[in-house]
C-alpha cells in the first residue's frame, strides 16, 4: 500500500463552538492534511449530546451520533479528538480511547489539570499519544515550545495572562475608568465573558492552565489544587487608577517559578510595570512570558480562545498525532521525572502595594513603617494621598515571603491609627 493509500480514521467528540471548527477543518483540508501526515484522515463519527441541535458546520450524513462511548472504542479509529470539556464523561471517554488503542487529542485543561497523570499513564501504557496544545492559550503555540523546543534548557519562570475574559475586563477598567460590574457587563454583551463567568473571574480557569505549564516547565507534576487562586472581582476602579500613578497596569497573571529547587503556581491579579512586554497585552488576547538559563526571555503572543483558534492548535495535534501512527511511533511522553516539591503560596517571594485609610495625626507615617519592620518587611515606596479624613497612605515593599507580607497587612488592620486597608495587591514583573 503506497503512502497516499493509508486511511486513518477520526472520531470527534464534542461539536460545539471548537468542535464544529475542528470537523469543519478537518473535511475542508483533507487533502492537505494527507500531503503533511503521509497519510489521508476520514472523519468517521462525530459524538454530540443531542442529533437535533443546530451546528456552526453541516456534518455528513450518518456521522453524528449520541453514543460516545461507542464512537470513542470503536475498533478501527485510530486518532479520537476530545473537545466535549469538563472532567466526566471526558475522562472515560479519553481512557477508554486509549486502552482500545487510538491515540487522543484533548483540549480539556480542567481534565489535565485535575488528573492528567491517570492519563498520561494510560497513553504510556497502551504505546499511543496524548497530546492537548489546544489546552492552554489556544492557538498559541506554548506547550510544545516548553515540552520539546526548551528540552535542553532550564526554565526558571513563566508568566502568563491566558484568559481572554479577565484580560478583555482589566483593559475595559483601564482603558475607560469603568468598574469591574460594568466592564464585565460589556464583556458579556460582546461574548468575551459567559452568562456564568465565575470560572474565569474568580481565576479556576487560568489556574488549571496554570497548573499545565507548571507541569511541563519544571518536570514536576502539579495540579489545580496546587495552584494559589485570587480572581478580579475585587479589583476596583482604584485599584486600576493607583497602578496607572505607578506607571502599572493591573492584569491577572498566572505565575510559575522555579526558586531554590522548588516549584510555585499561582494565579492573581497583580501590577506589572508598563515596560513589562504583558502589560501592553490588550482586550480578549493572551501572551506567555517564558524565562529560562540559556534561552533568555521569550514571548507567545496570539488570540487565547474561540472556535477556530482554538481548533488550530487541535489540527497541529492532530498531525502529530497521525504521523506517529502512520509511522508506527509515539511522541514525547509524560516528564516528571523532577518531582519538586511545590510551594505553598506563604512561602512565595513576591511584593505588595498596599492602600491605607489613616487618622491624620503625627507619626502615623513612623507607626506604618514600624508594623512593616516588625514582620521584616522593608518599604520600597510610600506616598499619602489626601490631608484629615481623606488621608491614605500607598505603600509598596519590597520582595518578601507572602505569609510575612500577609501578617503586616494583618497586623495594619488592627492598628487604632488605620481606619481600613482599602487595597492589597501583589506587584510582578520587575526586578529590584
Amino acid at each position: 500500500m503506497s503512502e497516499g493509500d493509508k486511511r486513518l480514521k477520526v472520531a470527534v467528540l464534542g461539536c460545539g463552538s471548537v468542535g464544529s471548527q475542528v470537523v469543519r477543518l478537518l473535511l475542508e483540508q483533507v487533502d492537505d492534511l494527507a500531503a503533511r501526515i503521509g497519510a489521508r484522515t476520514e472523519l468517521v463519527g462525530v459524538a454530540v449530546r443531542r442529533l437535533d441541535a443546530s451546528r456552526e458546520v453541516e456534518v455528513p450524513e450518518g456521522l453524528l451520533t449520541t453514543d460516545a462511548m461507542g464512537l470513542a472504542t470503536r475498533e478501527d479509529v485510530d486518532l479520537v479528538v476530545e473537545v466535549i470539556g469538563g472532567i466526566e464523561p471526558a475522562r472515560s471517554l479519553i481512557l477508554g480511547a486509549l486502552e482500545n488503542g487510538a491515540s487522543v487529542v484533548t483540549a480539556n485543561k480542567a481534565l489535565l489539570a485535575e488528573d492528567g497523570p491517570t492519563l498520561f499513564e494510560a497513553a504510556a501504557k497502551a504505546n499511543r499519544d496524548i497530546f492537548y496544545e489546544a489546552a492552554v492559550a489556544g492557538a498559541i503555540p506554548i506547550l510544545r515550545p516548553l515540552r520539546e523546543s526548551l528540552a535542553g534548557d532550564t526554565v526558571t519562570r513563566v508568566l502568563g495572562i491566558v484568559n481572554g475574559t479577565t484580560n478583555f475586563i482589566l483593559d475595559k477598567m483601564d482603558s475607560s475608568g469603568a468598574g469591574f460590574s460594568e466592564a464585565l457587563e460589556e464583556a458579556q454583551d460582546l461574548g468575551y465573558a459567559e452568562a456564568d463567568p465565575t470560572a474565569d473571574v474568580e481565576g479556576f480557569d487560568a489556574a488549571a492552565k496554570a497548573a499545565i505549564l507548571a507541569s511541563l516547565a519544571f518536570h514536576t507534576r502539579v495540579t489545580a489544587a496546587d495552584v494559589y487562586r485570587e480572581g478580579i472581582a475585587e479589583v476596583t476602579a482604584a485599584d486600576v487608577a493607583s497602578a496607572r500613578e505607578m506607571k502599572c497596569v493591573v492584569k491577572l497573571l498566572a505565575i510559575c517559578e522555579l526558586k531554590d529547587g522548588a516549584v510555585s503556581a499561582r494565579v492573581h491579579p497583580a501590577m506589572i510595570p508598563l515596560s513589562h512586554p504583558l502589560a501592553s497585552v490588550r482586550e480578549a488576547y493572551n501572551a506567555v512570558f517564558v524565562e529560562s538559563e540559556a534561552a533568555g526571555q521569550l514571548m507567545f503572543y496570539g488570540p487565547g480562545a474561540g472556535g477556530s483558534p482554538t481548533a488550530s492548535a487541535v489540527l497541529g495535534d492532530l498531525v502529530s498525532a497521525a504521523r506517529n501512527r502512520a509511522a508506527n511511533t509515539r511522541g514525547v511522553g509524560e516528564s516528571a521525572y523532577a518531582d519538586r516539591a511545590v510551594l505553598a503560596m506563604g512561602d512565595t517571594i513576591t511584593r505588595y502595594h498596599v492602600g491605607i485609610d489613616v487618622l491624620d495625626h503625627a507619626g502615623v507615617l513612623a507607626s506604618v513603617a514600624t508594623a512593616f519592620a516588625e514582620h521584616d518587611v522593608s518599604i520600597q515606596t510610600v506616598r499619602q494621598e489626601g490631608r484629615a479624613e481623606d488621608a491614605q497612605l500607598v505603600v509598596v515593599s519590597h520582595r518578601a515571603t507572602d505569609a510575612q507580607l500577609s501578617a503586616t497587612v494583618a497586623h495594619l488592620r488592627e492598628m487604632d491609627i488605620v481606619r481600613d486597608v482599602t487595597s492589597v495587591m501583589r506587584v510582578e514583573g520587575e526586578q529590584e
